[in-house]
């Protein structure tokens, strides 16, 4: 067949017209792990074209088809080779292919001839799942699902690839209703780390539980984020560190891939992200009708005195804020004796402030909060004006921004410690109970600082926050942030649950550094002296030595306590008696633990 001369003198046009003459594309597999049945389920198919070529890779090859109009004929070489491959290599489970939602439609694909391909290669519908990428805008959705459809009634299945890339994708999961959801692999990526994937990925597991949805996850090359898809409760997955696309993949999953599987251990979830930082002043507006610029002072009289709980009025000229009327200045000028005869049919502007804070919907609340404190020290009696695009969206008081901001701020101090920022009471407990939900081996050290308060009474409480952050850095420095979850429960108390090895050597560890960090803060006599005098209540001189640390340690077999309430209680005990002995302390809780409550 003569080269086409719409490509004029485009090597890669020419090159790909031979591949498709030739038959020269080949197809490699990358298997998918059933994390449950902790085998293969299936294999992705990945297409190349010739080795030592410009269009070798996938991404060029489609490029150049989508360039010179050869999309669809590309799409059908791809399939018919890779059905091929797939069954000359007698692969078993499911084979995912991807597919445009163009190729869906075309004729040649849908009108038998894939089916007369995989009977001829007996292979059955059923282990077909066509993967479906947005590539291409979806102008007629009736037309795909009736495609879908059709391809559904000889046992195909449906998968959306690169799920969270884009936002049609999430469409096409509500049109569709897929048997399976690829996860991009740009959320899995780091998804150990990032609170931010971790709490998207988590949201994805829920909406496909919803719909009965198999998960897969994409792109796994770290053993943190194995383990964080895995006790995620993903079903699938998929990636680099399983396995590599191969023309011969293995069929069973390697002895690393079997060892993390069969492993009791759970992953730390990364920390949640603060309420505090995701909500906006937008979601705390009160929608007040505005006053306009002509309207008189008796009308605002008028307004406050029909609504006691009016403290705030804006006045806005054609959508446009031009300032804010607070009620206390208001009336405070208004009532004096003569003054509402004088400047009651006056414009309300006259008693206005014309350079309240105005904040876009889209400002933290932290940020809002900061700002409004700048205007004054008694900022709750303020408020401000809230816009969208510049143009007028509601008002916010001072006392509501407060009291939201102080709730926040109570309720993050249950998730992580204001000083520290380590996880706090909710998520120690959260993951201590998952531990023993699990069944994992694990050590809870519940650690606290000995002689602080007359630390804190010789340096000041500067130098003791300082010391707790001290405590904080090297507790992080010794642990594993992937296997071991570091906690401050307040004050000078940590607890540390522990699923890394060599516990023991850790907590050593943990005596040097903390001694490293204390020595800087000591006066050099204190230091000399091992210790310094204070007064007690009687007024008597006392010594104390300097601060250490005690540790009371509870090693966790499976089955040994059924909840956190058990479990941190037994934890308290023993830090109490290790702090009965001098100097750095670990005492090993080594009674049997209490029986399990039926």
């Amino acid at each position: 067949m003569p080269h086409s001369t719409q490509a004029g003198q485009d090597p890669r046009f020419c090159l790909l017209e031979d591949i498709l003459d030739a038959g020269l594309l080949n197809a490699v597999f990358q298997p998918i792990l059933d994390l449950r049945s902790r085998t293969f389920t299936g294999y992705e198919a990945l297409i190349r074209g010739p080795a030592d070529t410009p269009l070798n890779a996938p991404l060029a090859l489609f490029d150049c088809a989508r360039e010179h109009g050869l999309t669809l004929p590309l799409e059908r070489a791809c399939i018919e080779v890779i059905f091929r491959r797939f069954a000359e290599a007698r692969l078993s489970g499911s084979l995912f292919v991807n597919l445009s939602p163009s190729g869906l439609l075309d004729e040649q694909i849908g009108n038998g001839h894939t089916s007369k391909l995989l009977a001829e290669l007996n292979l059955h519908p059923s282990r077909i799942v066509f993967e479906l990428t947005e590539n291409e805008q979806i102008d007629d959705f009736d037309q795909l699902i009736d495609a879908l459809d059709r391809f559904r009634s000889h046992g195909f299945q449906f998968a959306i690839d690169d799920l969270g890339e884009g936002f049609a994708n999430l469409k096409l999961w509500s049109e569709i209703h897929p048997d399976c959801v690829k996860i991009d692999r740009h959320f899995i990526d780091q998804l150990a780390d990032d609170p931010f994937k971790y709490e998207l990925v988590h949201a994805i597991t829920l909406m496909a539980k919803t719909s009965a949805t198999t998960v897969i996850a994409e792109g796994i090359e770290r053993p943190e984020d194995f383990l964080a898809v895995r006790d995620l409760g993903i079903q699938c997955a998929q990636g680099f560190l399983i396995a590599r696309p191969e023309p011969h993949p293995p069929i069973n999953p390697h002895e690393k891939i079997r060892s993390f599987l069969a492993q009791r251990q759970i992953s730390v979830q990364p920390g949640k992200l603060s309420e505090t930082h995701r909500q906006t002043i937008g979601q705390l507006i009160d929608l007040i009708e505005p006053m306009t610029p002509g309207a008189c002072n008796d009308l605002v009289l008028d307004r406050f005195e029909r609504d006691p709980q009016l403290s705030l009025l804006p006045v806005v000229d054609d959508g446009y804020p031009l300032g804010l009327i607070w009620r206390y200045t208001f009336l405070d000028g208004l009532v004096r004796p003569y003054r509402r005869e004088l400047f009651g049919r006056k414009p309300c502007t006259l008693f206005m402030n014309p350079n309240p804070l105005m904040l876009d919907a889209a400002t933290p609340l932290q940020e809002a909060s900061l700002r409004l404190a700048q205007i004054s020290e008694h900022s709750e009696i303020f408020g401000l004006i809230v816009t969208e695009n510049g143009r007028y969206a509601g008002v916010c008081s001072g006392q509501r921004l407060m009291t939201r901001i102080t709730e926040l701020q109570i309720n993050a101090a249950r998730y992580a410690n204001p000083l520290t920022q380590l996880p706090g009471n909710v998520p120690i407990y959260t993951h201590m109970d998952r531990l023993l939900g699990n069944e994992a081996d694990f050590v809870v050290c519940y650690i606290d600082i000995d002689h602080f308060k007359p630390f804190n009474d010789t340096y000041g409480y500067h130098a003791g926050d300082d010391l707790i952050l001290i405590l904080a850095q090297a507790l992080t420095e010794v642990t594993d942030s992937h296997r071991d979850l570091v906690g401050h429960i307040g004050g000078d108390d940590f607890i540390v649950l522990l699923q890394s090895g060599n516990w023991q050597k850790r907590i050593e560890q943990l005596f040097a550094r903390f001694d490293a960090g204390l020595t800087p803060l000591l006066h050099p006599r204190h230091q000399s002296a091992g210790g310094y005098w204070t007064e007690d209540r009687s007024g008597n001189e006392v010594f104390h030595p300097l601060p250490t640390l005690s540790v009371g340690a509870v090693e966790v077999n499976h089955g040994d306590y059924e909840s956190h309430r058990d479990l941190s209680d037994t934890a308290s005990q023993v830090k109490k008696l290790a702090k009965r002995q001098s100097g750095h302390s670990l005492f090993k809780e080594r009674r049997k633990p209490p029986p399990n409550r039926p």
